[in-house]
């Protein structure tokens, strides 16, 4: 089709891309993990280090620490910023300094770019992520191309032919995917720690957004000052359009009425027009046309406050997809040890991490607002708790099912062998007993004997089984 909409193309003082890769962690292996992120000289990273302030954003960005303290609620902040580095129930970041230069190519570009940090983020419910902060050499991109990298980056394993165009340069090392140059390149260690079981034991190959095996991407792209921002360059950085296959300019829509409408719902405007900030379920975006002053302000906001917001979204997401993928998963008669697990899970969830108001600065709130819209967070997690009161009614009915059955078979064992059993046995289990006289028993009697026996070791067994309870839940 062809495209109907005029594509203006826009000079670039900055364009810097954070991608976001989600990963479920192998079970109980953080541990193991983390002891491997530091021989590989990552180190913890603590807001209360200012030193660390300036260290993984490049020769101009700094983070506040403070700052960003401040920007999240008290109750937030405690799980986000942990003071302890063992601390399980928090965001424990792992960060590297590389500052290495490549490359990305095809037939119609060559793209240096500098990678300047890697995270390692681990966050409770056996989930992580990794970051990669990169920055592109603006003498040579334009907003096309800073779209197209981002568009190319993200894609850890090819999936069309101009994935299959194009490939990244690492010194003599040349990579056809995203994948392997992370794993191979930024964090050789790292993939031995993520879940590769089999897809019924894991969950995140499974969830919706994370099909087309792509990074999400937080994008800063900074216009020289003369430009003018249209409701176009938002769109195409909401749906990261970069160039066709012919490498020109890109749009993935032709409708402006429906371009106009889609841009409007999804950009934040509060400083327009000389500011956006977009999200999209792939996407969160910032075009500034600002002086370069502010838009290094700007950009160290999308590094500190703004990346832990996205963060925070995709984890809420995340877990709670999670949730609903196991219960879609449990079979309600045969696991009911796993019904207690997920019940828990959901409690613990709902208690310590997922709470309505989280920021304190009110442009903050509404920019995290809208990734929380934009991911469907609320609605997942109205579905989760309606789930929490299915479990609940339905543990119940299991529990007073099986109090019922339980109370009916031990009157039955009382009756049996408290008024017969016992009366016809009893008298040959006192003192030491004769084996011998058992053998001339009638029919009856023997009976009555396996009616006793039994009807002690089932006491015994529920008396165990009750011990095991108590402590199991006590662990939690």
């Amino acid at each position: 089709m062809e495209n109907r909409v005029a594509l203006t193309e826009k000079r670039m003082q900055v364009a810097l891309h954070q991608f976001i890769f989600p990963f479920s962690i192998n079970l109980n292996s953080q541990n193991q993990f983390k002891e491997q992120l530091l021989k590989d000289e990552f180190i913890p990273f603590f807001i209360g280090e200012t030193k660390q302030e300036d260290r993984y954003y490049g020769a101009e960005y700094k983070v506040s620490h403070r700052e960003m303290e401040r920007y999240y609620l008290p109750f937030t902040s405690s799980f986000l910023f942990p003071h302890e580095e063992d601390n399980e129930k928090g965001f424990r970041r792992y960060s590297k300094q590389l500052n290495i230069v490549c490359s990305l190519h095809s037939p119609y570009y060559n793209l240096a770019f500098t990678i300047h940090s890697i995270d390692v983020i681990f966050c409770p419910f056996d989930l992580g992520f990794i970051t990669i902060r990169t920055e592109l050499k603006c003498e040579e991109v334009n907003y096309s191309l800073a779209l197209e990298f981002a568009k190319r980056f993200r894609v850890l394993q090819n999936m069309n032919k101009q994935d299959d165009e194009s490939y990244i340069q690492y010194n003599d090392l040349t990579f056809k995917e995203s994948e392997s140059f992370i794993f191979h390149i930024l964090g050789p260690n790292t993939s031995a720690f993520l879940d590769h079981g089999r897809l019924d034991k894991v969950y995140f190959e499974k969830l919706p957004f994370f099909l087309d095996e792509c990074m999400y991407v937080a994008c800063f792209y900074s216009l020289v000052e003369d430009s003018e921002i249209s409701l176009v360059d938002i769109y195409r950085a909401a749906r990261i359009d970069g160039l066709n296959k012919e490498g020109k300019p890109f749009i993935g829509a032709t409708n402006l009425n429906y371009i106009k409408s889609y841009s409007e719902l999804h950009a934040y405007d509060r400083w327009g027009p000389d500011t956006y900030f977009i999200t999209d379920e792939n996407a969160f975006s910032c075009i500034t046309k600002q002086s370069h002053a502010v838009a290094v302000k700007i950009a160290n906001k999308m590094y500190g406050e703004y990346y832990y917001g996205l963060l925070l979204n995709l984890f809420h997401k995340i877990v709670l997809l999670k949730i609903s993928n196991q219960y879609s998963q449990v079979r309600l008669e045969q696991n009911q040890g796993k019904i207690e697990e997920l019940i828990r899970s959901i409690t613990d969830f709902s208690a310590k991490y997922y709470f309505i108001e989280v920021v304190s600065q009110s442009q903050g709130k509404e920019i995290f607002l809208q990734l929380r819209k934009f991911y469907g967070n609320d609605e997942l997690f109205v579905e989760v708790k309606r789930t929490l009161n299915d479990l609940f009614e339905y543990q119940s009915n299991y529990t007073n099912k099986r109090a019922s059955y339980l109370l009916r078979i031990l009157t039955i064992y009382t009756v049996i062998s408290g008024i017969y059993g016992m009366n016809q046995v009893i008298e040959d289990l006192k003192g030491p007993i004769s084996w011998r006289k058992m053998q001339d028993y009638s029919v009856f009697q023997y009976f009555a004997l396996i009616v006793a026996l039994s009807g002690i070791l089932i006491g015994i067994s529920l008396a165990v089984d009750s011990l095991r309870q108590l402590i199991k839940k006590r662990k939690y």
